[in-house]
């Protein structure tokens, strides 16, 4: 367990990881008769790496306290039971001593102390620690290590979650007790406000987005809790209701961080500290100081050019930045300067300037990115490959009821396709799996008349109709544009169809058309590709896997890699990013409705049997089974890199995963039989998405395959799933024109004075089209920030070493490392391959989103094994 004394705390356990000694058997010596074990501790204070702020005075404080007596007291616990309490036998408690003359240990920050322990040679093996801190501050315990006469060891890696893992039916008869009231512990009452120093893991719905004390248009809908809003639930954190609306929780001032367990705050190493100070920053110092310079300058970008010079000139803030935050909020934010200089290379320069490194989508060819050939690419290979399906009948169709959002079938006629098949016809085209679409009409109707009505946003609901070459490339044959029915509009005006010229000449509407589709993308993809199906759907499991499975439960360790930090960031992202007037309602167009768009697609199309890249490749219709096909499946698109690349990460992820299970789970009754595991999957279900308990798709955790099949999607949506839709944010959506996060104005009629400005000066009248100076500076900011690899990343396959003493689980692992690293060496083969169009594109950026590895920073690959970003 991640120890964290705290005199508010209590008692914290730590479990065995290690050898065990013959020393302590039990009755091998006559009654009385005692030996010593000596140990070491290993912690990290407050003041020296700061667990979230940094208290200059703590060491000060602790140091004087223990002096007076106030120390930190540890107790050895034994596997073995006393006969008369029936619970393990514990030691003499042992304060650590000199606790204020401590030596460095391993690295910066660590410190390092001895401790003794006289116990019964009878005492049995330690199978566990209780510590408690009797000081002001808390610390962040890393380990204690035991040594015994013979010399034997035993190691509890507390922050890496490290002991010997049992089965309910096979835990130690001394740590059953400690085993049931951990799990006590963590799940709590459900009552009373929760405060920093918790370990408490409970539900709740997302009741805490808006601010509806402030100002009625800053309150925002209940997500969660019924069949017409359903959602995935958050942590709960107890706080009061708000005076104005009692079913919303109450606002929290910026300085104070949302409640979320102590143990799933950031990491102490410094990147992951910059990543909360860093959007904090971002959010009330950069983004004002960004908003006063061009509300004194051009807020309008007029050429490709002006976008450009985001990245040749960058942007000088100098007079906009505050000289020093007011010493109270020192504590909380970075410093702007000291922001800039980690988001920009300020070597040498003003420290004042913001500079943004230039994205991958233009690096090579600053142009590329407007073809047809790139559009297309980047539905398989970019930002967002998760959307496009095959398409089996023409034309499309609305499930819409029509007297509301107008006629169900599409304006798509077989006409705007039949030049464009290469010799095909329509029915040819399709019964040849010919045919794809990227489908956002029937969502972006259902709040599209709310959308428009907002101030400075036009956009429209979307089809996108895709036709597979006999070079295998994609090229976008129609875009159907619609609006919802108004008073003013007639069905046949509704929709409009565009088509891209046969001459190869340049048709500014379709490239109006196609900026439209790109922002429809942008959107989509960040609220729902992105924040629904990795971020909010992952958070019920994680407190589902605390609240039921115990710390010595081996599906607990094997899925805490992978819920590392995810917590955090989604407090930070309710707390900055999705909340009413965060940057996600300033900056898209969805606008202050962006969280109902993805409530609306959670409630109208996931399905957790569809979240495995299986499952989702074969409801899509982008693959169909085929036993004769590498991994059972046939791709309709060859070359497919997500699709491809994500194959061989999903089987490697998959063996490991029975490879594991093998080791705890003899067969399928003992699945059956394991009641935390039975109380974790009906937990998750029945209250993480409760809102979806009653569905049928739901997998049941009866035998060796539900779990395997439970926990390989877990893994994938973790990891790989996250990596595929986060870390080429910067890649593709750093260049604004690419993928716009809002369009302003509506594509010009025909005749219109609108159309006389498109045509004098096209560029001009497509960037008045999408965002302005203000929104893409901002977006810049925040997705280089969220782009970015930590130093302390640790991706799929990387274990923390002496994560478990059981050699099978550690082959395991070692085995699924060595897989990944041979799909390292293929996904290096295919991007190096000329005749894989689709791996690199006109844009030359090799798809690399799904290589497991990466370095440190702004590199568009790897693979961590967490949502920790």
């Amino acid at each position: 367990m991640q120890g964290f004394g705290s005199s508010l705390l209590g008692n914290t356990l730590g479990q065995l990881g290690g050898p065990i000694s013959n020393v302590l058997a039990p009755n091998s010596s006559a009654p009385g008769a005692t030996i010593q074990i000596n140990g070491t501790i290993i912690v990290q204070k407050t003041s020296l790496v700061g667990l979230d702020v940094v208290n200059p005075g703590a060491s000060v404080i602790d140091n004087t306290a223990d002096i007076l007596g106030q120390k930190v007291n540890l107790q050895l616990v034994s596997v073995e039971a006393d006969p008369v309490t029936k619970r393990g036998k514990r030691s003499q408690e042992v304060s650590v001593q000199n606790w204020f003359l401590a030596f460095d240990g391993i690295t910066v920050g660590d410190i390092t102390y001895n401790i003794s322990f006289t116990v019964d040679k009878a005492f049995g093996v330690p199978g566990a620690f209780i510590i408690r801190n009797n000081h002001v501050n808390e610390f962040y315990l890393k380990s204690v290590s035991l040594t015994f006469p013979d010399q034997s060891t035993i190691n509890f890696i507390c922050n890496s979650w490290v002991y010997n893992y049992y089965l309910p039916s096979n835990t130690p008869q001394g740590l059953l007790t400690l085993r049931q009231q951990e799990l006590i512990n963590m799940q709590g009452d459900g009552t009373g406000e929760r405060q920093e120093w918790d370990r408490i893991y409970d539900y709740a719905t997302y009741n805490d987005l808006g601010f509806p004390d402030l100002s009625k248009d800053l309150s925002r809908p209940i997500l969660g809790g019924s069949n017409e809003m359903p959602y995935p639930r958050r942590c709960r954190t107890g706080r009061k209701p708000s005076a104005a609306d009692p079913n919303s929780e109450s606002s929290m001032p910026i300085v104070v961080d949302i409640y979320i367990p102590r143990d799933e705050r950031f990491s102490v190493v410094k990147n992951s500290d910059f990543l909360g100070d860093g959007l904090k920053a971002i959010v009330h110092i950069l983004i004002p100081a960004i908003k006063s310079f061009f509300h004194l300058n051009n807020n309008q970008f007029d050429s490709f050019k002006d976008v450009k010079d985001l990245y040749d000139r960058g942007i000088d803030l100098t007079g906009f930045l505050p000289i020093s935050l007011p010493q109270a909020e020192q504590p909380f934010f970075l410093s702007p300067f000291e922001l800039i200089n980690e988001l920009t290379d300020t070597t040498g320069g003003d420290p004042s300037l913001l500079r943004y490194p230039v994205p991958q989508v233009i690096a090579k060819d600053e142009f590329a990115w407007i073809t047809d050939e790139e559009f297309a690419r980047q539905v398989l290979a970019g930002l967002n490959p998760l959307t496009i399906r095959s398409l089996k009948v023409f034309p499309p169709t609305s499930v819409l009821d029509p007297a509301t959002y107008g006629p169900q079938t599409s304006a798509i006629a077989a006409s705007h396709l039949g030049p464009q098949l290469e010799g095909l016809t329509l029915q040819q085209a399709l019964d040849q799996d010919k045919l794809f679409i990227v489908d956002y009409h029937d969502l972006y109707l259902l709040y599209l008349t709310k959308i428009n009505a907002q101030s400075g946003t036009k956009t429209y609901a979307s089809r996108t109709i895709f036709f597979l070459t006999a070079e295998g490339t994609l090229k976008p044959v129609a875009i159907e544009l619609t609006l919802p029915p108004s008073n003013s509009t007639s069905a046949s005006s509704l929709s409009r169809v565009f088509t891209p010229p046969l001459s190869g000449s340049k048709d500014w509407l379709w490239e109006l058309a196609k900026v439209h589709i790109a922002s429809s993308d942008c959107v989509y993809h960040q609220l729902v590709s992105h924040w629904l199906t990795t971020h909010a759907v992952i958070e019920p499991f994680i407190i589902a896997t605390h609240r039921q499975l115990s710390a010595l439960h081996p599906v607990n360790i094997f899925l805490l890699p992978h819920f590392k930090n995810t917590m955090a960031i989604n407090s930070l992202a309710r707390k900055l990013l999705i909340n009413a007037g965060g940057v996600i309602e300033s900056t898209f167009a969805t606008g202050r409705y962006s969280m109902e768009f993805s409530l609306a697609a959670y409630r109208e199309s996931w399905r957790f049997d569809q979240q495995g890249l299986t499952g989702d490749l074969i409801a899509r219709g982008i693959a169909v089974p085929d036993p004769s096909a590498k991994y059972g499946l046939r791709l309709l698109i060859a070359d497919y890199p997500f699709a491809v690349d994500g194959l061989d990460i999903w089987d490697a992820t998959e063996k490991c995963v029975q490879d594991y299970v093998d080791i705890y789970y003899k067969d399928d009754a003992a699945v059956l039989a394991d009641p935390e595991l039975q109380l974790w999957w009906s937990e998750a279900i029945n209250v993480g998405h409760a809102d979806k308990k009653a569905e049928q798709w739901w997998p049941q955790a009866s035998t060796k395959s539900d779990l395997v099949g439970i926990l390989t999607t877990i893994i994938w949506i973790a990891s790989a799933h996250h990596a595929a839709v986060n870390f080429g944010q910067y890649a593709y959506a750093g260049y604004m024109p690419n993928r716009p996060s809002i369009t302003r104005r509506l594509i010009p009629e025909e005749g219109s004075q609108e159309q006389a400005e498109l045509l004098q000066n096209p560029e001009k009248f497509l960037l008045s089209s999408v965002n302005g100076r203000i929104h893409a500076a901002i977006e810049l900011s925040t997705i280089e920030l969220l782009s970015t690899h930590a130093k302390e990343e640790e991706y799929l396959g990387q274990r923390i070493s002496n994560w478990t003493d059981n050699k099978d689980a550690v082959g395991a692992i070692s085995a699924f490392s060595e897989r990944l690293a041979q799909i390292e060496q293929l996904i290096s083969e295919r991007n190096s391959d000329p005749s894989l169009k689709n791996r690199s594109g006109p844009a030359g950026v090799p798809y690399t989103l799904l290589f497991p590895s990466s370095k440190p920073g702004l590199t568009g690959a790897g693979i961590p094994n967490s949502i920790s970003i």
